[in-house]
């Protein structure tokens, strides 16, 4: 895996074979930059990062100037490899996770300007997952849930689109812009 750009732009990272992960595709990792990038400015916004795996996600955040990013995984040793390698490249901004993303999402009382969500594909709860978001990002926000062709979530709440890199879909959905009574 590739950091893309940013103040680490090109700086290549070996996780240990040994995660449960499948890493997003460098194809479908800049096509997911390129989506934020028309919605956020990175310097001012906060991000979680669920289904974290190997941080290849996280990572690019922090690369290109996210001021926060948690980086949420159900299993330990992937948090600990996103810790270690975080220190390496001093990404203070990156805070991690130990939890099941639906039950992190319930617990958890903040809101950011960006979700992004890359759960195994044959994940049962895809629709538990999406009904969850909304209530957690910010005005404006932006939630990218990465999967399967086999699923399809144009009917749900929010959706905006889904875009196809190759096998991997992803979903776009924006929170609704709540506007303050005068």
């Amino acid at each position: 895996m590739r950091i893309i750009r940013g103040r680490n732009k090109g700086k290549i990272l070996s996780a240990p074979k040994n995660l449960p992960v499948r890493p997003t595709t460098d194809m479908a990792k800049e096509g997911v930059f390129n989506i934020i990038e028309n919605y956020l400015d990175w310097d001012s916004s906060t991000a979680l990062d669920l289904f974290c795996g190997t941080g290849n996600i996280s990572f690019e955040m922090a690369s290109r100037g996210c001021s926060e990013v948690t980086s949420v995984d159900s299993h330990v040793n992937c948090i600990k490899y996103i810790n270690k390698i975080a220190s390496e490249l001093n990404y203070d901004e990156i805070q991690t996770k130990v939890s099941d993303a639906i039950t992190f999402l319930k617990r958890n009382k903040r809101l950011w300007d960006f979700i992004f969500a890359d759960p195994p594909y044959d994940f049962e709860n895809y629709h538990e997952l999406i009904d969850q978001i909304p209530e957690k990002l910010k005005n404006n926000g932006v939630f990218i849930l990465e999967h399967g062709g086999q699923h399809d979530f144009n009917e749900c709440e929010n959706f905006v689109s889904t875009r196809r890199y190759g096998s991997v879909r992803i979903t776009i959905f924006r929170s609704k812009t709540i506007v303050a009574k005068a």
